[in-house]
Formats: structure tokens, C-alpha cells, sequence
């Protein structure tokens, strides 16, 4: 059995979705076999926090096992908070790409980025690869779509201080969102130019993914205004919004 560390949004009826009064659950998962950020249990303790303002049943585990085709059917959307490196084998890949096809939700947290670097479907999903990031600094982001559920609830400018990613190419494709921007002349060590992504959506796949780079220290996630970026973003891919 995954070691779950259920909500405060829990009703104490497990995981099962099985009722049409069950509320929606979503699954945090932050394993690691490459770097591990110190936030990882600051950042689980605020999805619990925002799963509850939400009404949203929030699991978190490091159990690889969890992802099975019956384990996963009982969750609008799975997170991969700070997740780094190869996860799931085989079989949890495939019952992770069925659940997005079948319409799951995926929310890939700052280090979830770089998860599974070696499965080309996740890559997809992610639809941007890392090449490095500069020292943790301020800057200022800019909200691009502020009509989304990610983003309603945040300045339009956002000063704020985070581990930036740099990534190969700029995410665009067709039905690919960019929501968010960091502003590389308030910070040093950008790579991308104008409009740096720092958080995208798509529907690409049959389920809602939303990638943020955001939420590498432990400070950020005390922040009122990452907290509501984070529970628009659950919104948007448990399909609440």
C-alpha cells in the first residue's frame, strides 16, 4: 500500500470516488532519485492547506506503486511537486498516460519539470526541457492570460524570489497557454529573452496539464500569492474550473 498522508479535506472515506457525493481527490507526489528540494514538505503541507479552501481530498505519497490503473482512477489530477529524476516503471508509466488520456489532470511543481527525463510522453506533457537556472534571486513576473484560474488571483507584476529555469525553447505549440512570464532585465542569468515562460497549460493529451516553474524554496509556499496561483492551477487540471 503507497503511504498516503491524507488532507485535512479528507471525509475519512478514503480515496474512492465510487460516490456521486465523494469529493474530487487530487494525488501529490514528490519521490525523488535526483536533487531533492528542502520545500518538498512545506509545499505538501500547502496542498494540503489549498486542497482544503477547495474542497479538494488531497493524498501525498512517495510510493511509486500508487500508480496503477485502479489506484489513479479515484483522482481528478495527480501533482508532481519537486519530483526529480526517473519514477515509474513501465507499468506506471502506462497507467499514468492512461489516466491523462482518459482525461486525469497533471500539475508538474518547479522540479516535476525535470521528472521522468527519459519517457518522451512526460516530455511531452511537459512540453519544455531544462538547461539550468541561475542563483535564487528576485524578479518580477508577469501575469500573460489574467483570466485564467492559475492566474486570476495574482498581480498582473509580481516581484517575487524563486530558482528560474532556463529552458531550450520557448513552449509554443498549438493549444499550448502560456500564463506566466519572468522578466529577464530584473534578474541576472536568463537565457530566453522576452516573455521567459515560467508557467504553461494544455489539454494536449485528452487530460488538463499545467506546468509551473515555480515553488523551489521553502519561503515561496507561505506566499498568498503562490498559494493562489497553485489552487487556480488544481482547479484548472482536477477540471474544477
Amino acid at each position: 500500500m503507497a503511504d498516503y498522508t491524507g488532507g485535512s479535506s479528507s471525509s475519512g472515506e478514503g480515496r474512492s470516488s465510487g460516490s456521486a457525493a465523494a469529493p474530487p481527490r487530487i494525488l501529490v507526489f514528490s519521490k525523488t532519485t535526483g536533487y531533492r528540494h528542502e520545500s518538498i514538505p512545506a509545499g505538501v503541507a500547502a496542498l494540503h492547506e489549498i486542497g482544503s479552501g477547495l474542497g479538494v481530498g488531497v493524498d501525498a505519497t512517495e510510493d511509486p506503486a500508487v500508480f496503477t490503473v485502479d489506484e489513479l482512477s479515484g483522482y481528478a489530477a495527480v501533482v508532481f511537486l519537486n519530483a526529480t529524476g526517473p519514477l515509474l516503471d513501465a507499468a506506471g508509466r502506462d497507467a499514468l498516460a492512461g489516466f491523462v488520456t482518459a482525461g486525469g489532470g497533471l500539475l508538474a511543481v518547479h522540479g516535476g519539470i525535470i521528472a521522468e527525463p527519459d519517457w518522451p510522453y512526460f516530455r511531452e506533457l511537459i512540453a519544455a526541457e531544462f538547461t539550468g537556472h541561475p542563483d535564487v534571486q528576485p524578479a518580477v513576473v508577469r501575469a500573460v492570460h489574467a483570466d485564467h484560474p492559475a492566474t486570476v488571483d495574482v498581480p498582473a507584476t509580481w516581484p517575487r524570489v524563486d530558482e528560474w529555469y532556463n529552458f531550450s525553447a520557448h513552449p509554443g505549440r498549438p493549444g499550448l497557454t502560456v500564463l506566466l512570464t519572468v522578466d529577464e532585465g530584473t534578474y541576472e542569468g536568463g537565457t530566453m529573452g522576452d516573455a521567459h515562460p515560467v508557467a504553461w497549460c494544455h489539454a494536449r493529451h485528452g487530460g488538463r496539464v499545467l506546468v509551473t516553474a515555480l515553488g523551489h524554496t521553502i519561503e515561496a509556499y507561505a506566499e498568498p500569492e503562490l498559494r493562489a496561483h497553485l489552487a487556480g492551477a488544481v482547479r484548472y487540471v482536477a477540471a474544477l474550473a
